[in-house]
Parts: C-alpha cells; structure tokens; sequence
C-alpha cells in the first residue's frame, strides 16, 4: 500500500473544505453558521410563549410549532410552550419585549391584533411590533361574520336598510363591527354580554343575537353542520387575503365606497395578515433570527406537522420570517391622518 506524504494529505484536506464550502454556499448557509447554531442550542430548552390560555386556536397553533420546531434547529433543543394568558396577549407581548432573554432561547406566539392595538394608540402596550423578529406565519387568520336564517339580513348588503344584533365578545370582533356602523352606515347591533363564542352560539340558536363571527379555520369544522343544513349564512369575512373556498363571501374591504375607505377598512383587517405568527424578542444576533427562520419555514414543511395539522383538521397558510416583517414595518408608514381617524372610529367619536 502507497504512502501518502504530508503534501498530498494536505493538498486532498484543502479540495475537501473547498468542495464543502461550495455546497454550503450553494445550500444559502456560511459554513461554520450549522456548526456554530448546533453549539449554541445544544443541550438547551427553548421556552416558547403561548399568549393565551390553554385550548383554543393560538395554543393548538403554538403547541403544534413548539412540538415540532426543536428537531430542525441545530442542536435539536428542547422546546417547551408556556401559556401567558392576560390583558388580550399584551402580557405575553410584553414579556417577549422587555423581560424575555435576547437570544433565541424565547419565542412565541400572541393576539393577531396587539398590531391593530398599538396603531390605535392603547395605552398599556409597552412595546413596538416593528422591533420585534418576526419569524414566520402559519395561518393567515380570517372571521367570518354569519347569521341565523331566520334574520332578516340575509346577505350583507341587507345591513344597511335592516337591524342585525350583533354578538361581539371579542375586542377585534368589537372594532370591525364599530368601523362598518360608524364609517359605511350598517345598522349593526353590538351585544357584548356573552362570554365567547360558544355562549354566542348558544344565543344565536336561541334568537337572542341574530350574527357572530368566528375564525373560518374553526367555524367550517364545528360549524360544518350549520353550514350544510343552511341554517346559518355567511355575510362577511374580516381578512385581508380571501379565505380559501369562501370566494363568494365579500371582505370588509370590498365594501369601501373610495380609497379613503378602503385604507381605513385595511387598517381594522391588517390583524388577519399576522394570523397565528411566530415571533421573537427584539435585540436578537441576526444569525440566530436566520437560525430561527430557516428551522421554521422547514417545520411548516415537515411531513410529521403536516400529518398532526391534518389529524387536527387545521389550516395552513403560511408566510416568511422576511415577509412577515415586511408587513408589520408596513404599518409604521401610515400617513398620521389615517391613523388619528381610525383612533376617532374605535373611540366612538368619529361619523
């Protein structure tokens, strides 16, 4: 057998690296960044947030993204959900912000409408979205308004001559509803007695209220029944972006007379383009926000959590890390005249 001298050892050594540098740089990833993130996680526990109580779509969400998000990060840390419940995700958000450790080892999930909330100019947000790290989206999440058959809205355009009670538990559900009375004139009812939509439901089928809205991702699987018997009908959708299978439902925004009302009615829809979004505390080293992304974007692709989002009969919409941020900082750049009318329309002191 030839021995090799220590220049030919030294010489294949070299083409090996260089051959596995070409391959990292065709694969998007600096070599040493798999090396470097699999020591930073290895051996330890990533906390992820969840911004509600247990049960309901954020913590199914959040608990489906935290099982599975641990085996495409390097080092293959252990994740753990943690519920946050309180003030309508501001808590959880603003743990996140303030307190929560700046690198990689928090993340979470929170109200698609903190957003909305701090255009609006609430005042206990201790937070700014735009400096969050935005990780990426699961779900684009649109409600569906809908009525008894018995109303006499049957389609939405009948809310501008006729009565519709309203149920409104919830405070995006209060500020959609608020926006169409005040600024397009529907003669809607707000009843906010109920607590959430099951009582709503309960109310609905009573005759007490005549509509509800719900989150189509939940409304077409425990609503199924109401949908195929007719007993209900579908007026409206909150979101953005149309709901898959619900083309002929109008949105908010379809019912804007001018471009003054379209970009107001886009302000009160914007929480539905956050949806069920995973995000990480501001401050972070970007390689660990690139670290977080990546392992994120192959989790939605990972055959084991598409086969428990298909178990769960659950939706799938997602968005990138890069895009999503895109949207939130999109919301900075609205013209102050904007923002201090829809402030005006949620007050209650606007037309």
């Amino acid at each position: 057998m030839r021995t090799l001298d220590m220049r030919t050892l030294m010489r294949r050594a070299a083409r090996g690296l260089a051959a596995l540098a070409a391959l990292a740089a065709l694969a998007g990833v600096p070599l040493g960044a798999a090396a470097a993130d699999e020591e930073f996680y290895k051996g330890k526990t990533v906390t992820f947030v969840v911004g509600t109580a247990v049960g309901g779509g954020y913590d199914t969400y959040s608990r489906l993204v935290a099982a599975h998000i641990g085996a495409h990060l390097g080092g293959r840390p252990t994740v753990v959900a943690q519920n946050m419940p309180g003030a309508a995700g501001v808590r959880a958000a603003s743990y996140l912000y303030n307190l929560a450790p700046k690198d990689g080892t928090t993340i979470g999930m929170v109200d698609e409408a903190i957003s909305l909330n701090q255009i609006l100019g609430t005042q206990e947000l201790r937070f700014d979205m735009t400096k969050f790290n935005w990780i990426g989206r699961v779900l684009a999440n649109s409600a569906v308004l809908f009525a008894r058959r018995e109303a006499a809205v049957q389609k939405i355009e009948d809310a501008y001559s006729k009565e519709l009670i309203v149920s409104s538990t919830g405070t995006a559900s209060r500020l959609n509803w608020t926006v169409l009375k005040k600024l397009l004139g529907l003669k809607l009812t707000l009843i906010s007695g109920y607590q959430g939509s099951n009582d709503s439901l309960l109310a609905l089928t009573r005759g007490e209220v005549d509509a509800l809205s719900m989150p189509w991702s939940i409304l077409r699987i425990t609503g199924a029944h109401l949908i195929r018997d007719h007993a209900i009908n579908l007026l409206l959708q909150t979101g953005a972006e149309k709901a898959p299978g619900l083309d002929e439902v109008p949105r908010m925004i379809d019912l804007a007379r001018n471009d003054d009302e379209r970009a107001l009615l886009q302000v009160f829809s914007s929480p539905s383009s956050i949806g069920r979004s995973v995000l990480a505390p501001p401050g972070l080293p970007a390689e660990r926000v690139n670290e977080l992304r990546r392992a994120f974007s192959a989790t939605i692709e990972d055959a084991s959590f598409l086969a428990d989002l298909d178990r769960a009969k659950l939706d799938r919409n997602p968005l990138s890390g890069e895009e999503l941020q895109k949207t939130i900082a999109a919301t900075a750049g609205l013209p102050q005249s904007l923002i201090q009318r829809a402030r005006r329309i949620a007050d209650g002191t606007a037309e």
